[in-house]
């Protein structure tokens, strides 16, 4: 029976029991897609990542307990992590992925993690599912390719968002993101996706590449604090930097273990 050894790392924390925690394999080479998947159903986490070597860099690969998925940000950091201190490989990170070539580099006991800038798309027709959620309360509707992003009149109106999610999982596309301006931050969010099995997830590095360029239009400049508002929660520093969006953030290891997969 083959063995493999997995981390489970607490991502844009300090400490563990906080942040979004993510599994993450480093593999000689992909396993079947059905074992990686069943892997990540098996962990029930918002995300599994798997990472291989490619020439001087890695590729990387993301599964909720449902689906593979084009972007992951916390799991990215999250490998970055489990490379840089468990496995004491040298240098930053260049992960192969589907969204193009995600960087991360070492800062100050942090993680710089170097994505790519998804402008807000306007929405078009917009799902009448979003008015059964909302009424009249969004002050704005954008979306990306996987999400759609509704901005609330502020702060507290976010943190007492009730989600239905039953409705939520019927969107397309799946994810729906909540943003408003902050109190002591420059823009708070939160996240669901329940089609993928992720009721909310904790903190997510993926919507800041839409999240960012939207505040920094909307607030005029270009280095942000954004505080993601589940209930472990999640600090980011954020910088838009042309076409591309800086995340920074801490990670801690919670667990290594050993498991094993039928022959």
């Amino acid at each position: 029976m083959p063995a493999y050894t997995m981390y489970q790392v607490d991502a844009f924390a300090s400490r563990i029991f906080a942040g979004n925690p993510a599994a993450v394999l480093v593999l000689d080479d992909w396993l079947a897609v059905e074992t990686m998947q069943a892997i990540a159903e098996e962990n029930n986490l918002a995300e599994t990542a798997f990472a291989r070597p490619s020439g001087k860099g890695w590729d990387l690969r993301w599964f909720t307990p449902t689906t593979e998925v084009n972007f992951c940000g916390h799991a990215t950091l999250a490998t970055a992590h489990v490379l840089a201190t468990e496995l004491n490989i040298p240098g930053d990170f260049a992960f192969a992925t589907r969204v193009g070539e995600l960087r991360v580099a070492r800062q100050d006991g942090a993680y710089v993690m170097d994505l790519p800038c998804l402008p807000p798309e306007p929405i078009g027709d917009e799902p009448t599912a979003l008015t059964a959620i909302f009424g009249d309360r969004r002050r704005a509707t954008f979306r990306n390719f996987e999400n759609l992003f509704v901005e609330l009149e502020d702060e507290a109106a976010l943190r007492a968002f009730v989600p239905d999610l039953m409705t939520i999982a019927t969107l397309v596309p799946p994810g729906l993101v909540i943003t408003a301006k902050a109190e002591t931050h420059d823009f708070v969010s939160r996240y669901f996706v329940p089609a993928e099995g992720i009721p909310e997830d904790p903190v997510t590095g993926s919507i800041h590449a839409t999240l960012v360029p939207y505040w920094a239009g909307k607030l005029g400049k270009t280095r942000l604090s954004a505080l993601q508002c589940s209930k472990r929660g999640g600090h980011l520093l954020c910088e838009l930097a042309g076409d591309r969006v800086l995340l920074t953030g801490q990670a801690v290891t919670f667990m290594t273990a050993t498991i094993h997969l039928p022959d």
